[in-house]
């Protein structure tokens, strides 16, 4: 990372971050820097369909009373006379459009811009959570589909995530009829649901946070600005369609026909070269020169060009405010399309701020940077720079414990509360265990055993005949990273902790949870990201980097992160249509949510059975949890006679996966699953469960799926695994999608099988 901030004075470490020009001007444009930044990448705003973010950037700018053309550029206007100036910034970001619904449901779509030179733009959306615009002006969530993990071996020639003819979202319905109900049709936007972070040192990382920054600047220097100080007209234009053939600029130019222009807006990529076979870009373009932290940045359409005109003058000006400056190349701002593109004035400049990671989900920028560009522009129309202190960036908090519930909770708000607590495997399910005790009946005491299993047992009723030993087993656990070590630079070197897609993960925000709460970042893409030829990495145990805003190893530290620390993709629970729902972990949040269900429903007393409910850890790492209690019961004489091991059922019920294999639709009920890599069901007992599924009108569903299962490391000690899940879309993804119907009959049938096995 560039270092310049090191021999700065202090006048960029105070650059505003606050409102103060409200008292000094008489105007009054609300809240700080940060919080404009905030409410701006959180606005999705695809190509063409800006106007909720146009008509929030004019509401925040109403003491100016801004205009909003056909186009939805938001317009200020001050002063009269000579020279007028234009000072623009983008509000637009590259998405989607749909342009066809499947008859089951699925959305499909067309990427706006349609020609990007983005690397990877397609991949980085694959299985990830979305947000689709209804014509209600509603945003609904949606989930990308994404190839399960666990259904790929084998298989010769598995759909491309680049290939937007295999690019599905779903949004929960059934069929084409649900998902025009609920308001969406061919020509709704759809874009990446985003959550502004704030990292160390006051870096900031969202989705389209390089495409805000401008906006960001502009409404700044717009709170600070004293209209009696300018000179000649000023015109500030928040502008539509810039990805689109930069059309909305394009009107500014003709319509204002300024003496002076400023762009402010992300350094701008080559066009992209022909994609090969039309499944992905090949955009063989080199990196930016400069990375966050390195100022502003005065753009040029040839590396060798130097600062001249306006350029020179801004160049100069931010030498006179010890304001840090260079240059980077940009392929120009205005291309041609059907007509002739506008014509530039003279004296016109693209301003600019460094972005890591440039159009992909991790994207980031220092905030310093963009206070640096707003005191630029204050310098350029008013001869002064504002400051203040900037606030140190806090740690997010850990979430606390529910309070433990008196009548049964709703299966769903049991998933929900689980879900969103974190715990990857290999020791970090803590916060998961003590969440799950919480939900339990008052009248449970579990234990846990040294490894981090958490026990309910029930001891047969006394005097009853006795019954079989039943043990039923769900894993706590997620996949997600751990902390290897931390790098001299501050960044951090992360260990693959359970198999996953390296795309779903990798070039997108992270969170590290430490003793000190959970801190924000981004994984890193591999080396070569930006290259036609790209390939992910492959391999075991795979290591990636997370960039956390961090300048050294030491500041890292004072942050409270050490080796040992986990990460995870940020996740929350999403309704959908329906019955369904999104989210991340539910392998196997899922299945805990059924035990704790269970439990509530079996009540203190387990008649003749003695039974065993077991939540355990590790399992994404080898089954090690159920091993390590597995050979404890048989040391003590307590093996079970039978196990139910209760996890995902991976299935094929998507628009990617081969019926062949894996074919249990959602919402028809929990899954015998009979057959997988670890365990073969003994046949009369499949058929036995699903007897006593039906006798109790619990709807029921078996057959074969990938992956392995707990309770086939309790076979050795005489067990009879019988495994049972429910089926799941988009396994070991961050956007998992579920039928909470099928929870229920889960848990239903765990209730059956405690009863009356």
């Amino acid at each position: 990372m560039n270092r310049n901030y090191r021999w700065i004075p202090s006048l960029l470490c105070a650059l505003t971050l606050a409102a103060i020009a409200a008292a000094q001007t008489g105007q009054h444009v609300p809240g700080t820097l940060t919080e404009d930044m905030r409410a701006l990448v959180e606005t999705p705003a695809v190509p063409g369909y800006e106007q909720e973010l146009a008509a929030k950037i004019a509401k925040q700018l109403q003491a100016y009373a801004p205009k909003t053309d056909g186009m939805s550029n938001v317009i200020v206007t001050l002063g009269s006379g000579s020279p007028h100036r234009l000072i623009v910034a983008p509000m637009d970001e590259p998405g989607y459009v749909v342009t066809s619904i499947t008859t089951e449901g699925y959305l499909q779509l067309q990427r706006l811009p349609q020609n990007i030179s983005a690397p990877l733009f397609n991949e980085l959306h694959s299985a990830q959570p979305v947000v689709v615009r209804t014509s209600q002006q509603k945003w609904i969530s949606g989930a990308v589909a994404g190839l399960s993990l666990h259904l790929q071996p084998g298989r010769q020639h598995p759909p491309s995530p680049a290939d937007l003819d295999e690019m599905f979202v779903d949004v929960g319905a059934t069929n084409a009829a649900d998902v025009r109900a609920a308001g969406v049709d061919v020509l709704s936007p759809l874009a990446l649901e985003r959550t502004f972070y704030e990292m160390a040192n006051n870096r900031w990382t969202s989705p389209a946070i390089g495409d805000r920054f401008g906006a960001a600047a502009l409404i700044e220097v717009l709170r600070r600005l004293d209209p009696a100080k300018l000179h000649g007209t000023l015109t500030v234009a928040f502008v539509a369609q810039q990805w689109t053939g930069a059309r909305g600029l394009e009107r500014m130019l003709q319509t204002e026909k300024p003496d002076e222009v400023i762009y402010v807006g992300r350094l701008v990529r080559p066009a992209a070269a022909a994609p090969t076979q039309g499944l992905s870009e090949a955009v063989p373009v080199s990196p930016f020169a400069n990375a966050p932290g390195s100022g502003v940045l005065i753009a040029s359409t040839t590396p060798q060009d130097a600062p001249a005109g306006l350029a020179a003058d801004l160049k100069r000006l931010a030498g006179e405010n010890s304001i840090p400056v260079g240059t980077d190349f940009s392929a120009g701002l205005v291309t041609r399309g059907t007509a002739a593109p506008a014509v530039l004035p003279a004296r016109s400049v693209h301003l600019s701020v460094a972005t890591a990671w440039p159009s992909t989900p991790a994207e980031f920028i220092d905030g310093h940077d963009v206070a640096a560009l707003a005191g630029l522009l204050e310098a350029y129309l008013q001869g002064e720079v504002h400051r203040v202190e900037w606030p140190a960036a806090v740690a997010l908090p850990t979430p606390s414990l529910p309070a433990r519930p008196s009548l049964a909770p709703s299966t769903e708000s049991l998933l929900k509360q689980i879900v969103e607590t974190y715990g990857v495997s290999g020791g970090h399910e803590g916060a998961v265990k003590d969440v799950i005790a919480s939900l339990l009946p008052p009248w449970a005491k579990t234990e846990t055993d040294d490894v981090g299993n958490l026990v309910l047992h029930w001891q047969s009723r006394s005097g009853a005949a006795k019954g079989e030993h039943i043990l039923v087993v769900a894993h706590q656990d997620e996949i997600g990273y751990g902390v290897h070590s931390i790098l001299p630079d501050g960044r951090l070197d992360l260990e693959q902790k359970g198999g996953a897609v390296l795309a779903y993960f990798l070039g997108h925000p992270a969170l590290v949870h430490s003793a000190n709460g959970m801190r924000p970042g981004v994984v890193e893409l591999p080396d070569g990201w930006q290259k036609s030829d790209f390939q992910w990495p492959r391999g075991a145990r795979l290591h990636a980097r997370m960039n956390i805003g961090a300048q050294t190893a030491e500041q890292a530290m004072q942050m409270g992160i050490k080796a040992g620390d986990f990460v995870t993709i940020p996740k929350k629970y999403r309704k959908l249509l329906g019955t369904k729902a999104s989210a991340r972990s539910f392998d196997d949040r899922v299945g805990c949510a059924a035990l704790v269900a269970a439990a509530w429903a079996i009540g203190p007393d387990s008649g003749a059975h003695d039974i065993t409910f077991v939540w355990s850890t590790s399992e994404e790492l080898g089954l090690d949890g159920a091993a390590a209690i597995a050979k404890r019961l048989a040391a003590e004489g307590h093996a079970p006679d039978y196990v139910f091991a209760v996890d995902t059922f991976v299935s094929a019920d998507s628009p990617l996966e081969s019926k062949r294999f894996g074919n249990a639709p959602l919402g028809q009920g929990f899954v015998v699953r009979a057959v997988d890599n670890s365990n073969i069901v003994p046949h009369k007992l499949v058929e036995k469960v699903v007897t006593l599924a039906r006798s109790q009108h619990i709807a029921v569903q078996y057959g074969a799926t990938g992956g392995g299962n707990d309770g086939s490391v309790f076979t050795a000690y005489g067990a009879t695994d019988v495994a049972l899940g429910w089926p799941l879309r988009y396994s070991h993804s961050p956007d998992e999608v579920i039928d909470v119907r099928d929870l229920e009959a889960l848990a239903k049938v765990i209730t059956a099988i405690g009863k009356s096995w």
